[in-house]
């Protein structure tokens, strides 16, 4: 019976550990993610965050590691190898309390990221430059067209252009132009500044008041947006650190029952 119970249990944390290597990819994708992101609001803010850079490079290295823990786990499991099983239930004892710092870290750091967001996004819009080619003026635009809003707080913000309110004609920024779902136009992202077209009457200034453009700003869409995507990531990670209790008990109980090293086992490159 104990034979049977030391069998059940060397597979199941086998299954855990493939499990917890499949997890970390998912992790160090992400981290990845966040630094090659080209087309959404993180390239704006990675592009002049320090700490969502940092926290970019945290999620590679956590997610390396607990893809090297969970490969070092499966051979300690299936070859039951005591000293494998120690080494793997102490790094991944490490790796749930790193966890644990850096979210109770990030939670208390959401004010400051949230302030960061928006002097990142209005220094941005005050130095927007027309048909200047610019990942990062780019990327707002994607951000702006596709979330339907315009500026951080309003569209007022972009007053504080002064290439833009320096225009005689009424101009406004295009990814912010109102359209409707029907228009086939909405599909294209557009750049720099628009010039609306003149009516009947005089025209002396640009004013603001006349811009066909949406006039909720970004920030609430963005928030909301960062909130649904961060509440994501934390599910995965409550998720991996379930696992890593359970593998933690499993790997402990295995390395308590294995009364013999035989390194044969242990696969030689």
């Amino acid at each position: 019976m104990g034979s049977a119970c030391i069998k059940v249990t060397k597979y199941f944390l086998f299954l855990f550990n493939l499990l917890f290597f499949v997890l970390g990819a998912v992790i160090l994708g992400f981290g990845v993610w966040i630094l090659a992101d080209r087309s959404s609001f993180i390239s704006v803010l990675q592009t002049s965050s320090t700490s969502l850079k940092a926290g970019a490079y945290v999620f590679i290295g956590v997610g390396g590691f607990t893809m090297l823990m969970g490969f070092l786990g499966c051979i300690g499991a299936v070859n039951e190898v005591r000293c494998l099983l120690g080494m793997y239930f102490a790094f991944l004892l490490l790796i749930l309390i790193a966890q644990v710092t850096a979210g109770v870290l990030f939670y208390f750091n959401m004010g400051k990221l949230k302030q960061e967001m928006g002097s990142i996004v209005t220094k941005l819009i005050q130095n927007y430059t027309d048909g200047h080619e610019d990942s990062l003026q780019e990327a707002w635009d994607y951000v702006q067209a596709q979330v339907q809003c315009c500026g951080w707080v309003s569209f007022y913000n972009w007053t504080e252009n002064a290439e833009l309110m320096s225009r005689i004609n009424i101009t406004y920024p295009c990814s912010c132009e109102k359209k409707s779902k029907e228009d086939g136009s909405s599909l294209l992202l557009q750049t720099g500044f628009c010039e609306a077209p003149v009516g009947n009457g005089t025209q002396s200034s640009n004013n603001p008041d006349d811009w066909p453009v949406y006039q909720e700003g970004c920030m609430e869409k963005v928030q909301a947006w960062l909130q649904e995507n961060l509440g994501i990531i934390l599910g995965v990670c409550v998720g991996i650190a379930v696992i890593e209790l359970l593998g933690m008990l499993l790997s402990i109980f295995l390395c308590r029952h294995v009364h013999s090293e035989d390194y044969s086992k242990v696969p030689k490159y």
